[in-house]
């Protein structure tokens, strides 16, 4: 690409107190270069921003150019928020998994839901899963020469075979080489495998497993982890896609046979090293893991041990819950049936104190067709569905991470607004166990 194609990249907030404030950098400003190079994305603008003193070129916004120079710290930051990471576009998918979720929407839903993203700037930023099947030469060059690591790679099997019939990618047979290319560089990925029975199971992940391990071997390994996560299907599916959804029987199998892994691999590796997504315990109707079984939590992004986590959480915020709340408040908070089980400790500490009611509504998503499901899939459809024509006393619960990251909208599309009018009743987003505990001990219930 070349630099001419890059866009400007649009500013959409400047931090307060900031060196840009300070200068005057408003909304709607776009940065064209820094000393004189066009950032392709956010990791070359805070590469290029690392030095003592910069030329940035700027328009802005009636499309006015201007020259600006700053001398700075060179680790200052300039406090410039931007409307996307990637200045120069999303680098897409071009593979077809059967198990892509992106594949198992239904139509005419807003466009950035059908967005397959496969960008190793995304990976490295944010933590989101590559394959590595579509990047060029450039791009492989690129994150040996700014040391682009970790990345994290959805691997799924490691047998060329196996994974070429999973990506539907000639380029995914090559993946033993590509991660042979980390570990000559000293460069670290974190692995995942979504496991589909009958195609990657049994054998086949034994294999990749044993695969991964032999890149664990050294100080700084190339695969620092792996996470295991069962395929999740919707409704939506194509029909002849040729997976088959995990049972309760097919989880307990899985376990038994991770687990008995990570026996070998932390006596062999001195790690646990491959981990198991929560939702395989909650499948099976098993106990989670104890708290220490997950080291240094490798895995979150992929709810390997986020539960555990959660619930640790509570149990130090709900220090700062009082013996009793007045006014009285009764609250609805709902959550996904997966984490039924597990957050009944907290459910109850919850209504410990005095003058507070909270009733925990778990429910499945009848939406994307799933009998189990987790929090995040939950839709407005699904909630409206459940509670229409119920009493919610003071307000509804939702947590935050069932809606859009900056739009009040669940994956349906419906809104919040739109799900309070229907419901009629006030409608809370809560962030995590904070959230949670502040709006339960407000003192008041106007909730402003």
């Amino acid at each position: 690409m070349s630099e001419l194609s890059i866009r400007p990249a649009l500013i959409t907030g400047v931090l307060p107190d900031s060196i840009a404030a300070e200068i005057g950098f408003e909304a709607g400003d776009r940065l064209v270069s820094i000393n004189g190079e066009r950032p392709r994305d956010l990791i070359d603008y805070r590469f290029l921003c690392a030095d003592e003193v910069l030329e940035l070129e700027v328009l802005d916004v009636s499309g006015k150019a201007h020259q600006v120079e700053i001398e700075k710290d060179y680790d200052d930051d300039l406090g410039l928020e931007f409307e996307t990471a990637l200045f120069d576009g999303l680098i897409q998918c071009n593979n077809r998994c059967p198990f892509c979720f992106i594949d198992q929407q239904p139509p005419g839903k807003r466009e950035t839901l059908y967005l397959k993203d496969d960008d190793y700037r995304l990976s490295f930023l944010y933590g989101s899963y590559l394959t590595l099947t579509n990047l060029t030469q450039r791009e492989w060059d690129r994150i040996e020469q700014l040391r682009l690591s970790p990345l994290y790679v959805s691997v799924h099997a490691t047998e060329p075979e196996v994974r070429t019939r999973l990506l539907k990618n000639p380029r995914a047979g090559q993946l033993l080489d590509y991660l042979r290319w980390f570990q000559e560089r000293e460069l670290q990925i974190h692995a995942q495998v979504v496991l589909c029975p009958g195609v990657n199971d049994g054998q086949h992940l034994t294999q990749t497993l044993t695969d991964l391990a032999q890149f664990h071997q050294t100080d700084l390994p190339a695969v620092a982890s792996v996470a295991v996560v069962p395929v999740g299907l919707t409704r939506f599916r194509p029909d002849d896609d040729e997976l088959i959804p995990v049972t309760p029987a097919k989880a307990q199998e899985v376990i038994d046979q991770v687990q008995a892994l990570q026996t070998t691999f932390r006596q062999q590796l001195g790690s646990t090293f491959v981990w198991l997504a929560d939702e395989w315990f909650l499948i099976a109707g098993r106990e989670l893991p104890p708290e220490s079984h997950y080291e240094d939590y490798p895995q979150i992004g992929n709810g390997v041990g986020s539960i555990r986590q959660f619930l640790k959480a509570f149990q130090k915020a709900a220090k700062k819950l009082p013996k009793a709340v007045s006014p009285t408040r009764r609250f609805t908070w709902i959550v996904g049936n997966a984490v039924e089980l597990a957050f009944q400790p907290m459910l109850k500490r919850l209504n410990d104190v005095k003058g507070l009611e909270v009733r925990m509504v778990a429910i499945s998503s009848h939406y994307w067709g799933q009998e189990i499901s987790v929090t995040g899939l939950i839709t407005g459809q699904d909630i409206l569905g459940t509670l229409q024509g119920q009493d919610l006393g003071d307000a509804l619960l939702l947590p935050s991470v069932m809606l859009k990251h900056d739009d009040p909208r669940f994956l349906d599309d419906m809104t919040v607004d739109d799900l309070a009018m229907q419901l009629g009743t006030k409608v809370i987003a809560i962030s995590g166990v904070e959230g949670l505990i502040k709006i339960c001990i407000t003192e008041s219930l106007s909730f402003a």
